[in-house]
């Protein structure tokens, strides 16, 4: 089987716009949950979130190319050019077919479609951009990808949910672990945080409403967390073959030994109590990739901060790792990035990338109330330095559908 390794990492969040930036302030536990500024959200139950400061496209984009995007693609071509940076990979003509892209999103160009819609409404169809369709679609942040820098390899993308990006990074693993690709610009993109992304989340009640102390409201497993906070960014990697990637003495960060999924085949948006879904996603990867479970050392949690999720994904680890879940750590980045949904496995994939590189434990912050139930070590408020061989990250969407991901440090 081919090995598969990561070259280059590429993240914008809202605690940083860049790789070393954002983690940076996830090693010093920043939170970059604030009220929200791109509308007013004076009506809203939940009025805060983890926007991404001080984004320009125009840094990274022709300016007549950007109205023809969503944010969410925005997003993803100014990551995948930090992370191609960071790899130091030239797609030439002669590897193009070789080179492929796989990067997802939870909702696409949320932006795009309520301006168009008002648009609509205020003009009619005449007043509806001929660029609103290629600017909303999802597959369009794979798309741009490819067509702006030559990959013309295997071009996909995915939706499903929460877990968007872990599969999008999964599935591109697969691609190049049989030979279908030597190269694979994978992960997701998100922007969400529109007056219809927050307003329906809220009306599901699954938005933190602590509006009066926005950097504590992202909270996972501690006993007052009330809810998740919406986030947007992007996480891509660039997956390469091992042979490739030493050929041409590339900057070999971590290697990608394992991949799993599964299905809840329970609800739409809750987990079953006993975290059946979840176990089974870590045993498929740990299976995967070929290791016992005493050999993760870290989880990079789903971790979202609602009261039901926090609490089964504690269980589902116990109940994977026996006495082991006593002795690994556990956190969650969300308490500092909020919650990136469809580029949330994105952003944390590279995060565990850059833990097993620098050999770093990044917290979970606002760890203030300890819960019964979460009685994991969630490294809690403080990032630790360890010994760290294998990491895991977990990610569960809407729909019961579920991905994990291993990583090894690479000697």
């Amino acid at each position: 089987m081919r090995r598969v390794v990561v070259t280059g990492v590429g993240l914008i969040s809202a605690v940083g716009i860049g790789t070393e930036e954002t983690w940076k302030a996830i090693q010093e536990g920043k939170s970059g949950i604030a009220r929200i500024t791109s509308f007013d959200p004076a009506c809203f139950a939940s009025q805060i979130a983890g926007e991404v400061k001080g984004f320009n496209p125009l840094s990274y984009i022709e300016k007549k190319e950007v109205k023809k995007m969503g944010r969410f693609i925005h997003f993803a071509l100014a990551a995948t050019g930090f992370a191609l940076d960071a790899s130091g990979l030239q797609i030439a003509p002669e590897i193009g077919e070789r080179v492929g892209v796989y990067i997802g999103s939870g909702i696409g160009g949320f932006d795009v479609i309520e301006r168009e819609h008002a648009n609509l409404l205020a003009g009619g169809p005449r007043k509806i951009s001929p660029f609103f369709i290629p600017a909303t679609i999802i597959n369009l942040a794979s798309g741009q990808v490819s067509i702006r820098t030559g990959a013309k390899g295997p071009n996909s993308a995915t939706a499903t949910a929460c877990t968007t990006s872990a599969h999008a990074v999964g599935d591109s693993f697969r691609l190049i672990q049989r030979g279908e690709a030597d190269v694979m610009i994978c992960g997701g993109s998100e922007a969400a945080i529109t007056p219809m992304g927050v307003g329906g989340f809220a009306a599901m009640r699954a938005l933190s409403t602590r509006n009066d102390d926005p950097p504590a409201a992202s909270r996972p497993f501690d006993a007052d967390r009330d809810g998740f906070v919406v986030g947007e960014g992007a996480g891509i990697l660039i997956l390469e073959e091992l042979e490739f990637a030493r050929r041409r003495d590339a900057p070999i960060l971590v290697e990608l030994v394992g991949y799993g999924m599964s299905a809840d085949a329970y609800h739409i948006t809750s987990p079953s109590g006993d975290g059946e879904g979840a176990i089974r996603v870590m045993r498929n990867t740990m299976r995967d990739a070929g290791i016992r479970f005493d050999q993760i050392d870290y989880i990079n949690a789903h971790g979202t901060s609602t009261p039901v999720g926090d609490r089964i994904e504690t269980i589902a680890i116990k109940s994977t790792f026996g006495d082991h879940a006593r002795k690994l750590a556990v956190s969650s980045t969300k308490s500092m990035t909020g919650h990136l949904l469809g580029g949330a496995g994105g952003l944390e994939a590279g995060i565990v990338t850059l833990a097993l590189r620098d050999q770093v434990m990044p917290p979970t912050i606002n760890q203030c109330k300890p819960d019964p139930d979460c009685d994991l070590d969630y490294v809690p408020n403080v990032a630790r330095q360890a010994r760290l061989e294998y990491a895991l990250t977990n990610s569960f969407g809407f729909g019961g559908t579920n991905g994990a991901l291993i990583f090894k440090r690479f000697s």
